[in-house]
Formats: C-alpha cells, sequence, structure tokens
C-alpha cells in the first residue's frame, strides 16, 4: 500500500513537470475572488462615503456618546504595570497558567468546583474566533462525522468556522420575526429531535445578533433537555458584563449548566468587555471529568495551536492577566464595563423613546426588550438599503444595528430615518389590506 501510494505521488509529480516545461503553470487561475464579510462590507460602503451625517451601525466595538473609540482606564493602568516586562521572550508557563486561571473563574465562578479541583483544559487563543476555531477542530478529530447545531440566526462567521473545520453544521430555530423574540416551543422542539450526542452552539448572553437571550427558566429547560439527550453544550461568551454590566448575571445560563452537571466547552473574548480588539486575546476551555483528563485535552488543544498560529500573542495576555489579578483594576474595569452597558441601555430607550414620539404605528418594544450590544430591529433588506441610499446609514442586511454607534447626537436622525423607511412600508400593507 506504502509502495503504491509513493508512485502515485511519483506520477503526479512527473506529469506537473511535463507540463511546465511545455508552459507557465497558472497556479491561482482557477481561484475566484471570496464573497465579502457582511460586517466587513459594511465598513467599507461607510467609508467610502463623504456625508458629514454617516451613521455606521455594523461593527460591534464599542464607542462613546461621540462615537468614539475608548482605551479604558483599567487598560491604561494595567500597561503602566506591564511597561518593563520582556516581550521579546517567551513568558513562563506559570504566567500563562495564571491567564487562563482567571479567565476561566469569570465563566464558571472563582469559588466553583471546577476551579478548585482544576478539572478542566484551558489554553489563550485568539480572541473568541480562534477559541471556537481550536474547538471545532479537536470535534473533528474526536468526533468525526459529529454535527455542530448552530442558533438561526447566528453570528455570521460561526458558520465559516466550523465549515473550514470540515464539521458538518445544522441550525436550531431561535428567533421569531413575528414576536421579534424568542421562538422557545421551536428551540424545544430543535434540541428534542436532534440526535442523542449532538454538539450545540449557545450564546450565554446578548445574543448575536438578536440581543434575546432566553429567561433563566427557559435556560433550566434548555440545560434539562441537553441532559436527558446527552447533548454537548459549546458556549461562545463574547459579552460577559456589557451585557447587563454584572459579570455574574451574564454567566448564569453557563452556571446553570454546571450546576446540573454538564461537561461544557466555552470561547470566552475580551475584545469587548476590556476593549481589546486588536490584541486578539480569548481563552478556550473545556470541562472534564477529572484533572488527568484535563492534562490529555489540554495536551491535544495546544498541539492544534501549534500548527495553526505557534504561539499567542503575548501584550494582550499581560494586561487581561494584571487587570483580572490585580484587584484595584479589576475593580476600576468593572466599574467602567457597568458605564458601556448603562450608555448603551439608554441609547435603546432613548431610540425607541424617540419613534413612539414620533408617531410610528409600529411597535418597538423589542429595542428595550433585548440586551447587549446589538438590536436586532426587524427592518428588510430593502428598508437597509433604503437607509443607506438615502440616509448615510449602513448596517447589515438582516437589520442588525450596533447600538454602540448611536449616540445622543445622532439618535434623533436615526429614529427619523427609520421612521420614514418604515412608515413607507406600512402604509402600503395598509393600502394593500384596504384594497383587498
Amino acid at each position: 500500500m506504502i509502495v503504491k501510494n509513493r508512485l502515485t505521488m511519483l506520477k503526479r509529480c512527473l506529469t506537473r513537470a511535463l507540463s511546465t516545461s511545455t508552459g507557465a503553470v497558472r497556479w491561482w487561475g482557477r481561484v475566484d475572488r471570496a464573497s465579502k464579510d457582511p460586517i466587513n462590507g459594511v465598513t467599507e460602503a461607510f467609508l467610502a462615503d463623504p456625508s458629514s451625517n454617516k451613521i455606521n451601525l455594523g461593527v460591534g466595538a464599542y464607542l462613546d456618546d461621540e462615537g468614539k473609540p475608548v482605551v479604558l482606564q483599567c487598560v491604561r493602568e494595567a500597561e503602566a504595570k506591564i511597561a518593563a516586562s520582556q516581550f521579546l521572550g517567551s513568558i513562563s508557563t506559570a504566567v500563562s497558567s495564571k491567564y487562563v486561571e482567571e479567565s476561566v473563574k469569570l465563566v464558571y465562578g472563582r469559588d466553583s468546583d471546577v476551579i478548585k479541583e482544576g478539572t478542566y483544559a484551558g489554553v489563550q487563543a485568539l480572541s473568541g474566533t480562534g477559541a471556537c476555531r481550536l474547538f471545532a477542530e479537536l470535534q473533528r478529530r474526536f468526533y468525526p462525522g459529529s454535527m455542530i447545531y448552530l442558533p438561526d440566526p447566528t453570528w455570521s462567521n460561526h458558520h465559516n468556522i466550523w465549515r473550514d473545520a470540515q464539521v458538518c453544521k445544522r441550525t436550531f430555530r431561535y428567533y421569531d420575526p413575528d414576536t421579534k423574540g424568542i421562538n422557545f416551543a421551536a428551540l424545544v422542539d430543535d434540541i428534542k429531535n436532534a440526535p442523542n450526542g449532538s454538539f450545540f452552539l449557545l450564546h450565554p448572553c446578548a445574543h448575536n445578533p438578536t440581543g434575546i437571550d432566553p429567561t433563566e427558566e427557559q435556560w433550566q429547560e434548555i440545560s434539562y433537555l441537553f441532559k436527558v439527550k446527552n447533548h454537548f453544550p459549546f458556549f461562545d461568551m463574547a459579552y460577559q458584563g456589557v451585557a447587563s454590566g454584572d459579570l455574574e448575571r451574564d454567566a448564569n445560563a453557563i452556571r446553570i449548566f454546571l450546576k446540573d452537571g454538564h461537561l461544557i466547552g466555552c470561547a470566552q473574548s475580551f475584545a469587548k468587555n476590556m476593549g481589546l480588539c486588536g490584541h486578539r486575546i480569548g481563552c478556550l476551555s473545556v470541562l472534564c471529568d477529572d484533572k488527568r483528563q484535563g492534562v490529555t485535552i489540554k495536551s491535544q488543544l495546544q498541539q492544534i495551536a501549534r500548527a495553526m498560529y505557534g504561539s499567542p500573542p503575548l501584550h494582550g495576555m499581560l494586561l487581561v492577566s494584571t487587570i483580572l489579578g490585580d484587584p484595584e483594576i479589576k475593580r476600576l474595569w468593572v466599574k467602567e464595563m457597568k458605564v458601556m452597558a448603562n450608555r448603551v441601555q439608554r441609547m435603546r430607550a432613548t431610540l425607541r423613546q424617540v419613534l413612539e414620539k414620533l408617531g410610528s404605528p409600529l411597535n418597538w418594544e423589542h429595542i428595550t426588550n433585548q440586551v447587549g450590544m446589538f438590536c436586532f430591529s426587524g427592518l428588510s433588506p430593502d428598508q437597509v438599503d433604503q437607509l443607506a441610499r438615502d440616509f448615510h446609514i449602513y448596517m447589515i442586511l438582516d437589520g442588525r444595528m450596533s447600538m454602540a454607534g448611536v449616540t445622543t447626537g445622532n439618535v434623533n436622525y436615526l429614529a427619523n430615518a427609520i421612521h420614514e423607511v418604515t412608515r413607507n412600508g406600512e402604509e402600503s400593507r395598509i393600502l394593500c389590506r384596504i384594497s383587498t
């Protein structure tokens, strides 16, 4: 068999050599242009627009009330503390392990048995995207033929991540466009009908893109059904602390699953809650049956990461470790997160209030019922196009708005524009009903 394989490879090499002797090979001629990422495409259109009234509601990075990026004071103080660190050499294993330990404490609880007994595998990852990709590869290697169930809708990049890991994907129903809320009955039905032992991706807080989270009672029912069906819950935790302003509250869904005895996977990102998007700093943790199993799984994750990118960046890891490990700086971080969450909540309330004062015939309660960075507006693709064309307001076609892009200076303009494009649609529907 080995000899046959070698002969086949030799034949291919000879064929290629003969083809190059008769003319140049067009190596990349078969490659087509990749489709644009929907979020990056919004930003490109926004940047190309010369209008002074333009608003970017695409990217979900936090902005202050003047629409400017923010460097948190806790990050500045952590930066000062690590200024003398040596970045050119490798960071010790102890420092890296401390970063992972402090990260998982945020998710599972500082006093949880997981932390006390060390029954987890944890590694630094390239933000939440990298953590998801590492887990997808772990799933492919050790559960070949398994599928991942993604909520419909979910962050668009989730589909890319598991596709490129060559893991089959299915979706489970989540959003109800009629109520602009969670379609819980359908969600439960899909969990029940999935094959036993399936992998599910869940958003523990500030679901992206809808901003709609299950209630505590609904999370308890989901956890119970996962136990019955022996499903594996994988959580993508991108917004802990900036959803409600409370780290513990935003981790409640995971704590429910932990209490019910589930083994859990979790991707963490510090891009949003520490404002460290450019540092690509995240963590992947996988709960295990015992400490020995944790060591085994960690070794596999390290091997996967080694082949993908060698080793992760140091500077962001030191910043996060310092913030989480220094009680005073951590208290400052918690205070600043609350400020961020409150500003987003205030903009939600203001946007809804202005729309209602304009006399909009539509129900805008979902703006304040949803939580987190994004508002799933309910706008149609045509209405989104009209907002960009006529009002220089940019968001992705599914109507997801980044509330961080809404400020006291532009909220009235935004509300009037939304009222204009939705009023025309509502008037058309009324006329259609009258004519029939």
